[in-house]
């Protein structure tokens, strides 16, 4: 398996995040339970999409690129943390990006990530429909191109096989801080969207020899939609590694139990999550991910249906900013 240091990156992130025990949570479920603090990982208000830019940006850099082009949803994290990093760098970061809901309002057009998008000087291309977003950001591509320029296209998410290298690092370094913690993690828990998080995840810990259970919980999408993407970027991370780690279709663990109406559409259940984690712990979720990854948690350790369930593990990916978007 090739080394991580193998491939080009570019120092982005403030790593290790902190594994910490949520210990009012824990009391309440009656098994201890940790929170990875990948929100924590300092770019742009933190969130996972740093670890995977990166790996991306790296390889951006080596193939001498001029300029960056990415997409999302309006209230995109990942549109916010690649913007920012473009800033960083001194590249020009556009952005194609679409709205969710049908009914948003002004604090969802104009706060939250928007807002510090812009401030972050990217420039943003708004289509009316998802289906527009490959189309637009292929225009903007080839009009650069045919100037003279060279391009970099960051994918939804930062989510191919080299972005998901930041996830395998991440499962080196969780495992590492288990055995320093004497912890014993039966399940981890994340929300999983365009896969690269659960995918590189899933694929460093078995890389590793870890057993550790991932259970992905889909903030969009039916669950066998989301299993296809992460089985796919499972395959070419451990590709791309070199690797011979086995993952058989029931380590792809997702359910789709809590996405609701659709992407971005705050449900219930998670604003119940966003507002017992912010009253019992002080910890912030976000209203597209992490409130719905929580509430999938939550109904599961409380209704016990995993079994031998120990020193369960929240991956926190961030996106608090989009709090401020859904007032």
């Amino acid at each position: 398996m090739k080394d991580l240091l193998s491939f080009p990156r570019v120092p982005l992130a403030h790593v290790p995040t902190r594994l910490e025990e949520l210990c009012a949570l824990g009391s309440e479920l009656g098994v201890r339970t940790f929170v990875k603090r990948d929100d924590c990982t300092g770019l742009a208000f933190g969130g996972n999409k740093t670890r995977k830019l990166e790996f991306v940006l790296g390889d951006a850099l080596t193939g001498g690129t001029d300029s960056i082009l990415t997409c999302g949803g309006i209230q995109s994290n990942h549109v916010r943390q690649t913007a920012a990093a473009a800033a960083q760098l001194g590249l020009p970061c556009e952005a194609v990006v679409a709205n969710p809901l049908s009914d948003p309002g002004p604090a969802y057009e104009r706060s939250g990530n928007v807002l510090l998008d812009e401030l972050f000087g990217a420039k943003l291309h708004r289509v009316d429909t998802d289906d527009e977003v490959e189309v637009r950001l292929q225009q903007l591509y080839a009009e650069k191109a045919l100037a003279g320029g060279r391009p970099y296209l960051v994918p939804l998410g930062a989510s191919n096989a080299i972005g998901a290298l930041g996830y395998v690092a991440c499962a080196q370094e969780l495992l590492e801080q288990c055995r320093l913690q004497d912890l014993a993690p039966s399940h981890v828990f994340v929300a999983t969207g365009s896969a690269g998080t659960h995918g590189g995840l899933l694929a460093g810990l078995r890389c590793a020899g870890s057993n550790l259970r991932v259970v992905g919980v889909a903030v969009s999408e039916t669950a066998e939609a989301k299993r296809v993407k992460v089985r796919s970027l499972v395959e070419q991370v451990c590709s791309v590694l070199e690797a011979q780690a086995t993952v058989t279709d029931d380590d792809i663990v997702v359910r789709d139990d809590w996405v609701g109406p659709g992407y971005g559409v705050v449900t219930e259940a998670s604003e119940a999550a966003i507002r017992r984690l912010a009253r019992s712990e002080g910890l912030l979720l976000d209203p597209v991910y992490t409130g719905k990854a929580m509430a999938g948690m939550l109904a599961l350790l409380e209704s016990r249906e995993l079994s031998e369930v120990r020193d369960p593990i929240f991956l926190h990916t961030g996106g608090a900013p989009a709090l401020f978007a859904y007032l």
